[in-house]
């Protein structure tokens, strides 16, 4: 275990020293805590830069690194997509999901992940729980290393008993994909009756399309104002915000203030997933991730799918989505760390991170430079703290023959 960081320098370009105690920070003073009489370690952090834990909130761990099982060009749109993988789901076991999460989240803990929310069918395989089952055991086993979310991903086609079934194992929170539904407001407020019922927090695949047709989002916001709904609720992708017209969508941001919808932005996934059909202006695919800043609604962003039939790429890295929030929704290098530390934690209802007394003390550590470096993802060393313990470290050493000095070759070899 850590107990301080020294000479470490903040987001807000500033150097400081860092106390732990256990899994949280504590006055830099030292005052009302045991931190100074710690047998923990002190790391010696001059020339490196903190990022506040950074959270994955959206991800498919089931369907992770499955992307070398569909024949070249399958997948593509989302309808497609959807497709390739219910073919792919009658043979996947316990022990494969087991597999790939565990291979995922090794990519996911090294980039610099201190958490992760999954989502996870129940229709896949002949076992319509077993992933499950896989998920929420590995959450526990983890628990030491980062936070593990499991949030249901029900299709229409599973009914509400096997959902209390899949409730009952314990997951994290209640998903689902009302706009593929046949009737998508009907199946909001059945997620939304069943997510009431449990008392679990509700995170919906919502509005994944780019044509400005009617608002899944909107009808969301507006059955929890009405229920007057106490439990945390989210809406990932809402892709059809960015092709609203400015006073529309003041209109919508408007009732999901009030409603309090966090919303998650998944960039890469709905880049790759959206225009397939365009044959000019192709559309981004990005939720309008600088109005909904201006609103003041909490706003996450993250990866999505990593290597499956709804994104052939990715590298599980924290920086990749900030770096894409900056080249295509124009934020700020500052607001896209946010995005994906802060605002990824606050749409998960994850702890605080960061460095300030009570903060969790979670975090990855990079190479100093400045921020715009760092959302590029100019270094591969990074040193991941989860909760006051180092749980990845990852150093780089490369020899270039542009170096003034690099490596003399042996004669003869």
């Amino acid at each position: 275990m850590l107990s301080g960081l020294r000479g470490v320098r903040l987001l807000d370009d500033g150097v400081a020293d860092v106390r732990i105690a256990g899994a949280v920070v504590v006055d830099p003073s030292g005052a009302g805590d045991a931190a100074g009489k710690s047998a923990g370690v002190v790391l010696d952090a001059t020339s490196w830069r903190l990022v506040p834990g950074p959270v994955e909130p959206h991800a498919h761990l089931d369907k992770a690194l499955t992307a070398g099982r569909i024949p070249p060009g399958a997948g593509l749109d989302l309808v497609g997509a959807v497709e390739s993988w219910r073919a792919l789901a009658p043979g996947i076991d316990a022990a494969d999901v087991r597999h790939r999460a565990l291979a995922a989240l090794r990519r996911y803990l090294a980039r610099g992940f201190t958490g992760v929310r999954t989502h996870v069918n129940l229709d896949a395989g002949g076992d319509p729980l077993a992933a499950v089952r896989v998920l929420v055991g590995l959450r526990e086993e983890l628990r030491e290393v980062l936070t593990l979310q499991v949030c249901l991903l029900p299709s229409e086609r599973a009914d509400d008993a096997l959902i209390r079934d899949a409730i009952a194992l314990g997951p994290d929170a209640l998903g689902g994909c009302p706009h593929l539904a046949a009737d998508p407001r009907a199946e909001t407020g059945r997620l939304l009756d069943l997510a009431q019922e449990s008392g679990l927090p509700l995170d919906l695949h919502t509005d994944e399309q780019v044509d400005p047709g009617s608002l899944d989002l909107l009808d969301l916001a507006h059955e929890v104002l009405r229920r007057d709904l106490r439990t945390p609720v989210t809406a990932s992708h809402c892709v059809r915000l960015g092709s609203l017209e400015p006073a529309r969508l003041a209109e919508v941001l408007d009732v999901v203030g009030r409603a309090g919808v966090a919303v998650v932005g998944l960039p890469q996934t709905n880049l790759y997933l959206q225009g397939w059909d365009a044959t000019h202006l192709v559309p981004r695919g990005i939720t309008a991730a600088r109005a909904l800043l201006d609103a003041g609604i909490t706003f996450g962003a993250g990866g999505d799918n990593l290597r499956d039939p709804f994104n052939p790429v990715g590298r599980a890295d924290p920086f990749e989505t900030a770096s894409l929030l900056v080249a295509g929704a124009h934020l700020r290098p500052r607001e896209a760390l946010d995005a994906v530390t802060a605002g990824a934690r606050a749409a998960t209802g994850m702890p605080v991170a960061g460095t300030d007394t009570g903060d969790e003390a979670s975090f990855v550590l990079v190479p100093d430079s400045d921020l715009g470096d760092v959302v590029a993802g100019t270094h591969d060393a990074r040193v991941v703290v989860h909760r006051g313990r180092v749980v990845a470290d990852t150093r780089v050493a490369s020899s270039l023959a542009l170096d003034t000095t690099h490596p003399t070759p042996t004669p003869g070899r």
